[in-house]
This record gives C-alpha cells, sequence and structure tokens, in this order.
C-alpha cells in the first residue's frame, strides 16, 4: 500500500509540474536568447535575463531533487535519470551560461518526453528546432568578436547551425575557437541523432498509412463478397417465386439418390 501511495503521489507532482516546467524552459529560452541577439541592451534587463536563468534552473532542480524524494527506490530513480541528474550539477561546476544552456536543454527534454500531451513528431519537430537555435546562439556567443572568426552575426549562426546538423557542411562558415569546435562537435552528433530519428518517424508514417489501406481494401472486398452473396441469395428467392414447382422439382432431383452400380 505504501509503494502505491508513493507511487500514485509521484505521479500526481509530475502531472502538476509538467506544463509550468516547460513553460518555464520557453522563459529561460527568451532569457538565454535576448543577451546573445542584442549583448547592447540596457543594464537591467541584462541582469534580469541572468537572474531568470538562475531561478528556471533552480525550479527544474527543486523538482528534480523533489522526485528523487518521493521515489520508492532512489537508486532505481538515479540509474534511469543520470542526464537530469548531471544537468543539475553542470552549472555548480563552473558559472558559464553554456553549461546551463546544455542543463536546460537535457532537463526540459527529459520532461517534455514526460508530458502525455505532447506526442512524438511534436517532440522530435521541437527538438529539432530547439537544438538549431540553441546551437546557433551558443556558438554566436563563443565567437563573435574573436579575431578571424566567420560567425558574427545571428544569421551567419543559423545557417552554420543548419549547415552543420544535417552534415552538409559547405565550409564557409566555421568555429575558430576550441569552444566554439567542441559545440559543433556536439551539433553534428545530435543532428545526426536527431534526423535519424525523423527519416524513422517518417518511414513509420508512411507503413502505418499503406497498412491503413491496406486494411480497407481488405475491408471492401469482404464488404463486396458479402454482397454478391446477399444478390445470389436474392436471386434464388425471386427464382423460387417465379417458378415454385421448377424449384420443388430440382430440389428432389437433386435429393434422389443415385442408384448404385455392381
Amino acid at each position: 500500500m505504501a509503494r502505491m501511495s508513493d507511487t500514485h503521489v509521484t505521479d500526481r507532482w509530475e502531472q502538476r509540474t509538467q506544463l509550468p516546467l516547460l513553460a518555464l524552459a520557453v522563459l529561460f529560452a527568451v532569457a538565454y536568447a535576448l543577451p546573445v541577439v542584442d549583448p547592447d541592451a540596457p543594464a537591467r534587463v541584462l541582469f534580469a535575463c541572468h537572474v531568470t536563468n538562475w531561478v528556471v534552473w533552480a525550479a527544474f532542480a527543486i523538482d528534480n531533487a523533489v522526485r528523487l524524494w518521493l521515489s520508492e527506490d532512489r537508486l532505481r530513480f538515479v540509474r534511469r535519470h543520470p542526464l537530469a541528474l548531471l544537468a543539475v550539477l553542470l552549472p555548480l561546476l563552473q558559472p558559464l551560461r553554456l553549461l546551463k544552456l546544455v542543463s536546460m536543454l537535457l532537463l526540459a527534454g527529459q520532461r517534455a518526453r514526460m508530458a502525455s500531451q505532447v506526442r512524438v513528431t511534436t517532440y522530435v519537430t521541437g527538438s529539432c528546432l530547439g537544438l538549431l537555435v540553441f546551437g546557433a546562439l551558443a556558438v554566436l556567443e563563443v565567437e563573435r568578436g574573436q579575431p578571424g572568426a566567420s560567425i558574427q552575426t545571428l544569421g551567419d549562426a543559423l545557417w552554420w547551425a543548419f549547415t552543420t546538423m544535417t552534415t552538409v557542411g559547405y565550409g564557409d562558415m566555421a568555429p575558430t575557437t576550441g569552444l566554439g569546435r567542441v559545440l559543433a562537435i556536439g551539433l553534428m552528433l545530435s543532428g545526426i541523432a536527431l534526423l535519424g530519428v525523423v527519416t524513422a518517424n517518417i518511414a513509420a508514417w508512411f507503413i502505418s498509412r499503406f497498412e491503413r489501406d491496406d486494411a480497407e481494401e481488405r475491408r471492401q472486398t469482404a464488404a463486396i463478397e458479402a454482397l454478391t452473396e446477399e444478390v445470389r441469395a436474392l436471386r434464388a428467392q425471386v427464382d423460387l417465386l417465379r417458378d415454385p414447382q421448377g424449384a420443388l422439382g430440382e430440389r428432389k432431383v437433386l435429393a434422389t439418390p443415385r442408384p448404385e452400380h455392381d
């Protein structure tokens, strides 16, 4: 009974916090993007964005701590959610905004997978767009202003992120800093994984569509065969009404046993 009660409490906590935490993830996205897109914004705006980043991270950290405390098997919870716990610890290791970005992407992604309202297709699409936008913002943050850097504007960063994710790599733009190259490696690996999921989703959609078409065709064939049998039965009844004696005689002939030959 205690286990069922603990599980019920955990489920209720997760259901009640899903939408608020996803909304906070969107707020974090805005607070992270604004200083990168407009570094010359007023100081109070930049400070508010900085505070928002830490507040949202703290909310996700508290959520993971509560779920760990409510879990009936805490060791199993740690084994099942290693990335979430790592994401909570990342910003504490070194106070870099990029670490908070990585941690928030991991935490928000976990919450999106848990939300029953979010379908797989929506999650994959959102992941691709999020990876594209945040990858561009992250590389712009570390590359802009560096000597010899080719990525200096948001448009350059988005173009670079798109070509990197799709593994096209025209080579017209490339990060020059060590951290930028690390981001490029992460974007390449993540892009390949997500594009594989997208391809699998498209293939699964076509397969399910073909299966539905085949099922519909079989249903229509069965309906036609049943209608054909009904037409035959009706025709037999019409023949019987037109010539009852002939039909009776035919029945007798059919029912008369054939003589056996020695």
